[in-house]
């Protein structure tokens, strides 16, 4: 019988751009415009610039270009450095049940690719929508098992899609992409202690994944091979990352139904920039807010209940949660998420600032921020969110928010979307450059060289 990897190579080499549903050649072009702006900035970040000097100081001048500001690099550092830049601010899409950064690995890895050899708008989209699926499907073996071990999903199975798509965009043959997955699974990596102290390095994990998957797919085209056995097998991703044998492992989410069912669907856009499982109550509290005239200052107690697997992620130790070291620790903090959203009554692409994390009366209001694990609340799939904000007169108020805003179930339109790009990339691009590229995007399957997105994506 066919491993996993070769089932899902054959489907790669037969898809063709006529088999993507309508609504994932949407999405997918939808998921290239917000990987862009969210490139272009992050690239304004310290994390990014320094993402930038490392790149070029470490790569001669080659045929792929840094998003947004144009230097020339080797493809493989282009595609790590704007898959990088693309989750500085921890605000690129998810899919919910492996809660894998799917597109920003498989964006930036195209991006780079289209630039080294032709590829037709409709080529990119085919191999986006392909590397993106393969990443949640591979993801959602054994879900919500990772991040409590201290592992990424996105550095773990995002390779595997880019992998794949890689493969296909380089022209290879079944065989040979079965070779390039199981390469990838010695490149599959990314552990999160940076959360521990509000370092930067999970940053780098979509980066690393799209950089990883376009070297497995050159080296197994070169004559490299890899196990095909790599998901399944004795020493495989699954059992070398899950070693307790009582975990399940579903591996026929890998291939079933390929071509029918697509996981993607059920990945989320994301409207604030935070840890995924925190927006559902970011959207409960904002609501509150404004419901009913809440002053911060009067605010007793806020209870939240939560699932179970969310906890090791964003709402424990309380100690760092409580007062996060950095933007990128407040952005996977529970607590003080919710206690900035309610004090400021947004949270947007400029949260997160010194001035706010270290504002005393914002971290009195996240010690007030209580988790109670509700078993009755769905497992990784969907984000429920429920708030109750107690007052000091007595009063409660409360919400809840059954699906998170961005997903299948409660979709951003696709005019916040376009409007999430635009403020993203209105510190490098013009608001006429801006149109342009949304524009290209919007016609990508019509365009006989994709590599112009990279070259509106440039500042003039």
């Amino acid at each position: 019988m066919a491993s996993c990897s070769e089932q899902l190579s054959d489907w790669a080499e037969r898809l063709e751009f006529r088999d993507l549903p309508a609504d994932v050649v949407e999405a997918t072009k939808l998921r290239v415009l917000d990987v862009i702006g969210l490139a272009l900035a992050g690239s304004t970040t310290p994390f990014g610039e320094s993402l930038r000097r490392a790149t070029v100081a470490m790569n001669p001048s080659g045929p792929s270009r840094l998003l947004g500001t144009g230097e020339s690099v080797g493809i493989t550092a282009a595609a790590f450095a704007n898959g990088a830049m693309s989750q500085a601010l921890e605000y690129d899409d998810t899919h919910n049940e492996s809660i894998v950064h799917m597109s920003s690995p498989s964006v930036a890895a195209a991006l780079a690719l289209s630039e080294s050899r032709p590829i037709t708008g409709k080529q990119m989209i085919t191999a986006i929508a392909l590397g993106s699926e393969i990443s949640c499907r591979v993801g959602s073996v054994a879900p919500g098992q990772f991040h409590r071990r201290g592992f990424h999903p996105t550095g773990l199975f995002a390779t595997f899609g880019t992998t794949y798509l890689a493969g296909r965009l380089l022209g290879l043959d079944s065989t040979q992409t079965a070779n390039a997955a199981g390469i990838a699974g010695s490149f599959a990596s990314g552990i999160l202690e940076c959360w521990v102290d509000g370092t930067q390095s999970k940053f780098l994990h979509p980066g690393w994944a799209a950089q990883s998957g376009i070297v497995a797919a050159f080296m197994a085209a070169a004559g490299t091979t890899g196990p095909k056995t790599v998901f399944e097998g004795r020493f495989g991703l699954l059992a070398s990352h899950l070693q307790d044998e009582a975990v399940p492992r579903d591996f026929a989410r890998i291939n079933n139904r390929l071509g029918e069912i697509w996981d993607s669907r059920k990945a989320s856009f994301k409207p604030y920039p935070a840890a995924h499982v925190i927006h559902p109550y970011i959207d409960a509290i904002l609501k509150l807010r404004a419901r009913h005239a809440i002053d911060p200052n009067d605010v007793r107690e806020i209870i939240c209940p939560v699932a179970s697997y969310i906890v090791p992620i964003v709402c424990q130790p309380l100690a760092e949660k409580c007062r996060p070291r950095s933007d990128s620790h407040g952005r996977v903090s529970f607590q003080y998420t919710l206690a900035e959203a309610l004090f400021t009554g947004r949270l947007g692409k400029h949260a997160y600032q010194k001035a706010t994390l270290e504002n005393p009366a914002v971290l009195a209001l996240a010690e007030k921020i209580v988790c109670q694990i509700d078993p009755t609340f769905p497992p990784p799939g969907q984000f429920k969110g429920v708030v109750k904000i107690f007052l000091n007169n007595g009063e409660c108020h409360e919400a809840v928010e059954e699906h998170n805003r961005g997903s299948a179930e409660n979709p951003m339109t696709r005019e916040e979307i376009v409007a999430k790009f635009e403020e993203n990339g209105a510190d490098l691009l013009s608001s006429a450059r801006l149109h342009r590229l949304a524009d290209a995007v919007f016609s990508l399957e019509s365009a006989p060289d994709a590599s112009h997105l990279v070259r509106l994506s440039i500042r003039e």
